[in-house]
């Protein structure tokens, strides 16, 4: 119900202007304060994870790390869902990390369509544990449900709450709230607001100003006690530390404020009215303000136009350029200011009216030529021409600089190009190609080829030489003689390459072709050598990988997958035989025809000395990674029957626990009988539970013995031993709690003389009126 109604005033409060704005640069200011300090960090953890449980243990649930529990996602969207009221979209329940990130992903995305401006956050940095971005997470969240909303007077959000906890202890002496760290470190403003609100806590006038620990410890007892507000500070903390961390602090008053909201909500009603005589002559000012503005920045513009529609042209390039930097001081240092103003006009228009409209008053109507229309218009004439103005700047020297560009680049063109021709005709006259081995031959031709493709990439630069020396020419540039005779000499040398290039290469083919038989021979064993070679080399990594599994059936594939590999081993074994056959084959050609026996194979590095070894040992390989894979199987079957062990005994505890819990329950409201014969029963439920322990103790053996082995899931159950522990001292404490209630029925009924029957009805009045179901008298 609390959140509804913050939804609500948030909802009626932001019409689109101010509060959210106001918020959000407020919140900018914070993170750029409050860089986190070893300090501040461990009071962050303690108190956000105190307002995550305080939430959470509504849907039965609770966190220990908050960088580790919100790493899924999960318990981050409950959490969201139970301080909104709303539904999120379903979770993704699968374990991957690309399943976290969506999960919180969602979460963020709630977050965002509630208006709150995610700076820095990402659900990869979540999902990561990033203790820092966790922090501001959560936050952020703090501030958009508890924070945000509380509106005093004409505040809101952290002003709004600081502004009432002044109001509330400012009859208190030794109390001077002024913000949200060292305001609070003697502990007397948390009890003065409880004292306001709740004299009959706390003696105020008994307090110790310098007593600053038992001061923060009775606060927080009392408001863990009486008020429902957990414990989300650690004294010692507060008081050891310079500055406290303010974000804990905020959070920890928050609570206080939504605790005691509902009684002061006649007071705010109260003083309202007195506030509206001040907001109407606060708008007065506002108005008489816009007006003066207005004037100033549309007189600014009539006078700047006219300037910047000027466009005389220089003759020189000097001029120009001082034209262009009085322009660039026009946008540096005369505009921005004004830009500032029509930004700041436009946000005063747009609060003036918000105020108005909230105040019932009639929208304010400046005067005319002075609407925020008008100022807009005026303001785009103005860029019109200064965006003329630049254009023109631009062109002008742009032509100037025409002239002296086309030399410079053709100059620079012309070096780099004669630069790379430069020894060329002697590399293509060269007749090393005689001398040379068929794989010396061919890789001779392919940087042959190389250098064609070069010469061909250089065509696009001749050419542009030729151009820019023709538009120098039409330009008439005085150089225009010296241009033209350095461009005849590329053109010349280029025509000279291409014939050299032509020659070489028939010279290359014509030597190729009277080594290629014995080289074909070469070029087939290293295309049958280098996948055979890569095969034993898979085959080899494969059979020496390590793998990591978490079932039988994982095991059992991967022994599928071996057997299946052992079955290609003959056919590998004939493609050997077949690759060395063509190795020997050219071993034969070289006796019979003379050919020298140093010719070495240019396609691969691949010998059947090479071969053979990998073979060898792939075949040792193959022995142990059998053994290996049924090491393995037989470790999985052990794991699996730990696995149904354990789900056996917490399939069977879980449900035994739950209806001890509701026969409890039942007893506890069952009026058929006597208050003893309820303990009776009670006591024998006690009994029942005391002598369920050894099962209990069992399972945590059998868990024991699952963490040792490293086992992570447990497909057979879906209770944890957290759950059995959680759901065992629930029991424990519930069957206690409700004893203890009935014997203290028992000894009101014997102290005041109630009979059965009277005792009967007042317990079923109770139990009507009881809407929490508290059953507690």
């Amino acid at each position: 119900m609390m959140t509804m109604t913050m939804e609500m005033q948030y909802n009626n409060n932001n019409n689109g202007y101010g509060l959210e704005e106001e918020y959000m640069i407020q919140e900018d200011e914070w993170d750029r304060d409050l860089l986190l300090d070893p300090a501040w960090e461990k009071q962050q953890r303690k108190t956000f994870t105190a307002w995550c449980n305080s939430h959470l243990r509504k849907a039965g649930t609770q966190i220990e790390n908050i960088e580790e529990d919100f790493r899924n996602g999960l318990k981050l969207m409950l959490l969201l869902e139970v301080i909104s009221g709303e539904r999120l979209p379903k979770p993704d329940r699968g374990k991957m990390r690309f399943h976290k990130i969506a999960n919180v992903n969602k979460a963020l995305d709630y977050i965002t369509s509630k208006g709150v401006k995610l700076v820095s956050i990402g659900a990869e940095e979540i999902v990561d544990g990033n203790v820092k971005m966790t922090l501001g997470m959560i936050w952020t969240i703090i501030l958009r449900f508890a924070i945000q909303d509380i509106s005093v007077e004409e505040t809101s959000a952290k002003e709004g709450l600081l502004l009432w906890c002044q109001r509330k202890t400012a009859p208190y002496r030794n109390v001077n709230v002024q913000n949200f760290h060292c305001s609070w470190k003697d502990g007397l403003a948390f009890c003065a607001l409880i004292h306001r609100h709740r004299p009959d806590l706390i003696d105020y006038a008994k307090l110790n100003k310098d007593d600053h620990l038992g001061n923060l410890n009775l606060a927080l007892e009392i408001a863990e006690k009486h008020l429902d507000i957990p414990k989300m500070l650690d004294p010692e903390d507060i008081i050891n530390t310079p500055k406290p961390d303010e974000r804990a602090i905020m959070t920890y008053v928050s609570c206080f404020y939504h605790a005691f909201a509902g009684a002061e909500q006649a007071e705010t009603a109260a003083n309202r009215i007195c506030k509206v005589l001040g907001v109407n002559q606060e708008n007065e000012k506002l108005m008489e303000e816009y007006e003066r503005l207005a004037s100033e920045l549309l007189e600014w513009i009539r006078r700047t136009t006219p300037w910047l529609e000027k466009r005389t042209p220089e003759n020189t390039m000097d001029a120009m350029r001082r034209k262009l930097e009085d322009f660039r001081d026009y946008r540096r240092v005369h505009k921005p200011p004004k830009v500032q103003e029509k930004c700041q006009l436009e946000i005063s228009f747009n609060t003036l009216q918000t105020k108005l409209h909230i105040s019932h008053r009639p929208a304010f109507m400046p005067s005319e030529g002075k609407m925020v229309s008008d100022i807009a218009a005026a303001w785009q004439g103005l860029d019109q021409a200064e965006k003329g103005y630049e254009e023109w700047l631009l062109s002008e020297i742009r032509r100037l600089e025409r002239v002296e560009h086309l030399a410079e680049k053709f100059r620079q063109k012309a070096a780099t190009h004669e630069s790379w021709a430069q020894g060329k005709d002697q590399q293509l006259t060269l007749k090393d190609y005689e001398s040379a081995s068929l794989t010396e031959v061919r890789a001779l031709l392919r940087k042959h080829e190389a250098f064609e493709s070069d010469l061909a990439a250089h065509q696009d630069r001749v050419e542009q030489i030729a151009a820019i020396a023709q538009e120098l020419n039409e330009l008439d540039y005085h150089a225009a003689a010296v241009i033209n005779g350095r461009c005849q000499s590329i053109c010349d040398l280029w025509d000279q390459l291409g014939t050299l290039t032509q020659k070489r290469r028939e010279a290359l083919e014509r030597t190729e072709k009277l080594l290629e038989t014995i080289d074909q021979l070469f070029l087939e064993f290293a295309k049958r050598s280098a996948p055979f070679n890569n095969w034993m080399e898979g085959a080899m990594e494969d059979l020496q990988d390590m793998f990591m599994v978490h079932s039988v059936e994982e095991v059992q594939n991967l022994i599928s997958a071996h057997d299946q590999f052992k079955s290609t081993l003959p056919e590998a074994d004939s493609e050997r035989q077949a690759i060395l056959s063509i190795y020997n084959e050219v071993q034969k050609i070289t006796q019979s025809y003379g050919i020298s026996s140093k010719l070495t194979n240019i396609y691969c590095d691949i010998t059947p000395t090479i071969i053979n070894q990998k073979w060898e040992k792939v075949k040792k390989l193959v022995p142990q990674r059998d053994g290996s894979l049924h090491e393995e199987m037989s470790r999985q079957h052990a794991n699996e029957r730990f696995r149904r062990q354990f789900a056996a005994q917490a399939n069977a505890i879980g449900p035994w626990i739950q209806t001890r819990m509701e026969e409890i329950a039942r007893s506890s409201v069952d009026l058929g009988g006597t208050l003893e014969d309820q303990m009776t029963q009670l006591k024998q439920y006690e009994h029942d539970i005391i002598n369920y322990k050894p099962n209990i103790d069992r399972l945590e053996g059998d868990h024991q013995l699952i963490q040792e082995s490293l086992i992570f899931d447990n497909k057979h159950t879906n209770y944890t031993m957290e759950h059995i522990r959680v759901g065992w001292e629930l029991l424990l404490t519930t069957i206690a709690r409700t004893i203890n209630e009935i014997e203290t029925q028992i000894l009101t009924r014997d102290a005041k003389g109630i009979s059965q029957q009277q005792l009967n009805e007042f317990r079923s009045s109770f139990t009507h009126f009881d809407r929490i179901n508290q059953t507690k008298l």
